[in-house]
């Protein structure tokens, strides 16, 4: 079980650096920039839309507003730029 919780860090850290990747990239859209931005703000920034002191519907907005943002913008990101951010990343990561 710890090795598929360490597995699926990995994973999404390596997302997030894509994501971050494609934010800087000159040929991404703006609407997906901004997009990304706020997904990225509402997941760093104290504030909620829901506190998440209320029981369970205070983490949901979470589980549920970033990812949807994110699905969002890489929808309305060319396949080409992530795709050649992927590979920008995988250069990087190798020895």
């Amino acid at each position: 079980m710890l090795d598929k919780l360490k597995a699926g860090a990995r994973k999404i850290r390596r997302e997030l650096k894509i994501y971050q990747l494609v934010l800087k990239d000159p040929r991404t859209p703006i609407l997906p920039k901004i997009i990304l931005a706020l997904a990225f703000g509402y997941l760093l920034l104290p504030f909620d839309i829901i506190p998440d002191f209320i029981p369970v519907i205070g983490y949901l907005d979470d589980l549920i507003i970033v990812p949807v943002l994110f699905l969002l913008a890489l929808k309305l990101i060319p396949k080409s730029i992530v795709e050649d951010c992927k590979a920008k990343l995988r250069m990087q990561s190798k020895p």
